[in-house]
């Protein structure tokens, strides 16, 4: 895209989203809505993000009146490298990337010396503080999961003052009342890189040095909606200016009249018409987002369960997944007429269709924000990292969906019941009217005029314009 003619004395803003899937599209999307406000936004993508998004989405940013450029960066690894779970790939993020960030970030800075920076960065970056202090940047933290997951992570001195972290799981579940914002949580409730700190070590890592540098930034950005965790705000507020202002993805076009549609990192199936072929509110939607994966015990009761139920299912299955030896014997014949089975799909386009009912889904946070704005009740199975706080607020604090599995595992005869509590019955109405009320939070967040996100926004880019005046070049 072309430079504006006082791009080189303008407000320029370097967005950095972390390279994984449920990170990019939130992050793409508030610089689109940073650019509509008159910044100049330079976005980075690693290599690899930035080829299979124009390989396989409808990648651009040639938006009318808006500025945004894209920049490439190398993640130091080839483009074939499975990056999903891998342990190198997220050591490499902490230890090697930020040479290469602050190389990129110093060629930007450099070529529009008249310019005041902003840096938006990713909040599980460890880099972005010494950056900015470096290079003289104000310095905004991203947060694509909710507020109450941030504050988790943001007292991780509390709670290794309390013995819960690094060592607690032998001492079996408790309860934590002392985190600022945090109501009274389990600690099974807690993301997996607390409670089981050895399983993924690198995750940990992430978390524990990500959140020592976060305690420097100037601004806190959070994707979630003051009404639904105003303790948690409030108290991160306390401590840095911090603003709500979600949900992003899902509701900035209507504002900003643009939207980069959901990145994706892997070819989408379009199923429209399957899903128009059936009834309203009869179609289950089964996802577990874009890393983690059931185990193969999970999926056979799972299937077994569709089996017994005779439920309409749009069920997303990986390729890294495998699904012919997992599947009980005959089960693709006996479902190909009330079922389909696909790689990835566009999952708003799937919650928003009337035909489907309920979502059975692993939690994670754009999976919960993006049911929620179409009003589709959840069945949560959480897997990994966040997605076990993202649970407690879906099932626990807001009533909007049920658990899968009360116990240990997952048993086809428990998923039998869940499907017929949430799709039908008194409790299936129950949960739909919670579901809507929460609906209308968010929707208001952004499309209302006086929407706290959209005043959150405002007063983000007030103080944002304010401290970009002071400083110096």
């Amino acid at each position: 895209m072309g430079e504006s003619n006082n791009s080189h004395s303008h407000r320029h803003a370097i967005v950095f989203p972390y390279p994984f899937q449920g990170h990019i599209s939130p992050t793409l999307n508030f610089a689109v809505a940073l650019a509509s406000r008159g910044f100049v936004v330079t976005c980075v993508l690693t290599e690899f993000v930035h080829n299979a998004a124009s390989k396989f989405g409808d990648f651009n940013f040639n938006f009318s009146g808006l500025d945004i450029r894209c920049a490439t960066i190398s993640d130091g690894f080839p483009l074939d490298f499975n990056r999903r779970l891998s342990e190198e790939f997220r050591e490499s993020l902490i230890n090697d990337f930020a040479g290469r960030a602050d190389e990129v970030i110093g060629r930007i800075t450099r070529s529009y010396p008249a310019a005041k920076f902003v840096l938006v960065a990713d909040s599980l970056f460890s880099w972005p503080a010494a950056v900015a202090e470096k290079y003289g940047l104000v310095n905004v933290t991203f947060w694509t999961e909710p507020a109450t997951v941030f504050s988790i992570n943001y007292h991780l001195d509390l709670l290794r003052e309390n013995g819960h972290f690094p060592n607690f799981a032998a001492s079996g579940e408790s309860r934590i009342d002392y985190i600022p914002g945090v109501r009274s949580i389990s600690t099974n409730d807690l993301m997996s890189y607390i409670r089981q700190p050895k399983a993924l070590p690198g995750v940990t890592k992430i978390a524990v040095t990500a959140f020592q540098q976060v305690k420097n930034a100037d601004f806190i950005l959070c994707n979630t909606v003051q009404e639904l965790e105003p303790e948690a705000l409030s108290a991160l507020n306390h401590r840095h200016p911090t603003f709500a202002v979600g949900p992003i993805t899902s509701s900035i076009s209507h504002v900003h009249k643009h939207l980069v549609d959901k990145i994706t990192l892997w070819p989408r199936s379009d199923c429209t018409d399957w899903l128009d072929s059936k009834p309203p509110g009869s179609v289950l939607y089964i996802s577990f987002g874009s890393i983690a994966r059931i185990n193969e015990h999970e999926l056979r009761e799972i299937a077994h369960g569709l089996l017994l139920t005779q439920v309409n299912f749009l069920w997303v299955l990986r390729t890294d997944y495998g699904t012919k030896n997992a599947f009980p014997d005959g089960f693709l014949d006996d479902v190909q007429n009330r079922g389909i089975i696909v790689p990835w799909c566009n999952q708003n386009a799937v919650l928003g269709s009337v035909s489907v009912g309920a979502f059975l889904t692993h939690c994670g946070w754009n999976s919960v924000l993006d049911s929620i704005w179409s009003g589709v009740p959840m069945i949560c199975h959480p897997l990994l990292v966040d997605q076990p706080t993202n649970r407690k607020l879906v099932v626990d604090d807001w009533r909007i969906g049920i658990n899968l599995c009360d116990k240990e595992k997952v048993s086809r005869e428990e998923f039998v019941r869940k499907i017929e509590m949430i799709m039908e019955g008194n409790e299936c109405v129950l949960l739909k009217e919670e579901v809507k009320k929460v609906r209308e939070v968010l929707k208001n967040a952004w499309e209302s005029s006086n929407g706290s996100s959209r005043r959150n926004f405002d007063r983000f880019v007030e103080e944002l314009n304010c401290r970009l005046l002071l400083k110096k070049n």
